[in-house]
């Protein structure tokens, strides 16, 4: 009987302190795996400025389940996991982030729900602490999202997951370029169960995850999966011309009744700047989704490959 085979998709960038332990945690779940399943891992080399490709040679070399698909640009962590998926052979597929703070002995769980029919198993992080900003940013960006959305998106769910092939083959035909993979696996509707987990310490070196970078993610994110922001635009647009007619007729009345039509000088300065601020949020919202269209309509491909070792 031919075993399945499942394929691990990490994506990889300035990771040197961390691909060899990666390989040795990676190397027991195989062993684990390998009486009932066959396995790869396609590490994605993401443009890495290190020595984070001669040591995926290096095991490479010792052993040919460890891929290496070595990208010309970085392209982040979701285009690298789509980059990956785009090779991936598997009955199934497995996201997993090199630094290790997803432990890969979870894929046992995984694949066991797997099995009993969920064709999406992802992890529910117990996060843990990195900061009250990180924290702060992290809850706000679920609560937003699954507002926007109508909570599509499942609270605390983790790029870390397993996908049937049918579903990860739906995820490498959509081209989007601004990726946001657990919308996207959301959007699909494939049945799909999750199991918590608390995030480790990385295996070394230093996380990417700066504040700026996640703030811009986060804001891509949302826009890519909700209207929601323009429709707030034309609530906004009602709702101050509403206060408008108001404040005119509450003057209207005001010089009848006491001859006196405006309260002041400073009122007045502060009502304009004011409605100015609002129009230029809802100008700078419609600035935001006109560039992502522009990203869109230059159809650019999702990734560039330099290089494939062991990927027939």
């Amino acid at each position: 009987m031919k075993r399945k085979l499942l394929s691990f998709i990490i994506p990889a960038y300035n990771e040197e302190a961390c691909v060899d332990p990666l390989y040795e945690r990676l190397s027991s779940v195989f062993l684990e795996l390998t009486p009932n399943y066959a396995c790869e891992a396609i590490i994605v080399e993401n443009a890495s400025t290190d020595a984070t490709y001669d040591k995926l040679m290096q095991i490479h070399q010792r052993d040919s389940r460890f891929k290496i698909l070595k990208l010309a640009r970085n392209v982040g962590t979701d285009g690298g996991m789509t980059a990956g998926l785009a090779y991936a052979k598997g009955d199934a597929a497995i996201l997993l982030c090199s630094d290790l703070e997803d432990p890969p002995e979870l894929v046992l769980e995984f694949v066991k729900k797997w099995e009993e029919g969920f064709h999406n198993v992802y992890g529910i992080t117990g996060r843990r602490p990195n900061g009250w900003l990180r924290s702060i940013n992290s809850e706000l960006f679920y609560w937003i999202i699954n507002k926007m959305t109508g909570g599509m998106i499942p609270r605390n769910a983790s790029d870390f997951r397993l996908m049937d092939r049918k579903l990860y083959t739906v995820l490498t035909q959509m081209k989007e370029h601004n990726r946001f993979l657990r919308g996207m696996v959301a959007w699909t509707g494939f049945r799909s169960c999750g199991i918590p987990y608390h995030r480790g310490d990385r295996a070394g070196g230093e996380s990417k995850a700066y504040t700026i970078a996640v703030l811009q993610f986060a804001l891509r994110s949302v826009l890519s999966f909700s209207f929601a922001p323009l429709r707030f635009s034309t609530f906004l647009g009602l709702l101050l011309s509403s206060l408008s007619f108001l404040a005119i007729a509450t003057l209207t009345v005001k010089f009848l009744l006491f001859g006196v039509p405006f309260p002041g000088y400073g009122s007045i300065m502060c009502l304009i700047l004011l409605l100015f601020g609002f129009l230029f949020l809802v100008l700078g919202i419609m600035s935001e989704y006109l560039g992502m269209i522009f990203e869109e309509v230059k159809s650019r491909p999702l990734f560039v490959v330099e290089e494939e070792v062991g990927l027939q």
